[in-house]
């Protein structure tokens, strides 16, 4: 396997956590990090670099530098900018701050690196990811947002939960937008073959879509309230996604990328389920959906178009 380069831009409370659990993964030969405040990427590097004398992946070179850092990398993670504040209940209010923020980065980065597949974290997600998707010149489907994956991830952990089995037997996708107005896409849901009419005979279970739809959101907000920012999850995403790119293992993930007449929408990001691989996102699929819930997909492009027209996109 050829030696693999990740960059991270921003290497705060999320940054630094895509860090940690990328040395843990262990396929990365090279990791390079670029903040705005030099000494903060810096004492990162070093920060780990002394904690992997002790582990199996010793030999991850990790160093800090400006945006020439990101030149020949085959990952680029995005977490810069500032994240919702405790108190906070809609990501959409960054959305002014964050595309500028976002726009400078993209611009330095594309003058180093133009072939590297982009991840993006910063919220407004969607937002942002439509416009370094669309704006810069980069092939379609090598930059993603992580979009609902961590939602989904919720999803299924609420819905085991409630049937009491294991989350990696529930199948079934969070989609729409990376915050207040995603949903849960009860049509996607199965466990072991069985649709969501046939679960919820089998377990003789009164299914509360509106319930786990709250649950799934404000889940997000009770972390970020209860300790300050959210990371820990993102970066399990993130870092899930860029192994699927490395080891191009045609996954299926709820990311984000601008549409294309998907349900008739355009002009907008938003999540479905997409296979991925080396090239970032190969395909996006378009799965059956029941009539409520794809008012509801377009409920949630209405909510982040409106917002990407109030920031000039």
């Amino acid at each position: 396997m050829k030696p693999h380069k990740l960059s991270i831009v921003g290497v705060g409370h999320v940054g630094s956590a895509v860090l940690e659990k990328a040395v843990a993964l262990g396929l990365f030969s090279t990791i390079s990090l670029v903040d705005i405040k030099e000494n903060v990427a810096f004492g990162e590097a070093l920060d780990i670099s002394h904690s992997m004398s002790s582990s199996l992946n010793a030999n991850t070179i990790v160093y800090s530098g400006g945006f020439e850092a990101v030149q020949d990398a085959d990952i680029i993670i995005i977490a810069a900018g500032p994240s919702i504040k405790p108190g906070c209940s809609d990501r959409l209010t960054l959305a002014k701050e964050n595309t500028a923020i976002i726009a400078d980065v993209m611009t330095n980065i594309v003058k180093y690196n133009t072939s590297a597949v982009i991840i993006m974290i910063s919220n407004p997600l969607d937002v942002t990811t439509y416009l370094a998707a669309t704006k810069f010149n980069l092939k379609k489907g090598q930059v993603l947002g992580t979009g609902t994956t961590l939602e989904t991830l919720r999803f299924k952990y609420i819905i085991s939960n409630l049937l009491k089995v294991d989350p990696h037997d529930v199948y079934g996708y969070v989609l729409g937008e990376h915050g207040n107005s995603s949903f849960p896409a009860f049509s996607t849901l199965k466990v072991a073959g069985l649709d969501f009419n046939d679960i919820q005979d089998f377990f003789n279970i009164k299914i509360d879509k509106t319930m786990i739809q709250e649950n799934v959101i404000k889940t997000a907000y009770e972390v970020n309230n209860a300790k300050g920012w959210t990371n820990t999850g993102i970066a399990a995403g993130a870092i899930r996604i860029a192994k699927a790119i490395l080891l191009d293992e045609k996954a299926v993930l709820p990311v984000s990328m601008p549409l294309e007449g998907e349900y008739d929408l355009n002009g907008v990001s938003l999540s479905l389920p997409c296979l991925i691989g080396k090239n970032g996102v190969e395909k996006r699929f378009t799965p059956k959906l029941f009539d409520n819930e794809t008012a509801l997909l377009k409920n949630s492009a209405l909510c982040i178009r409106s917002v990407l027209e109030n920031v000039g996109l």
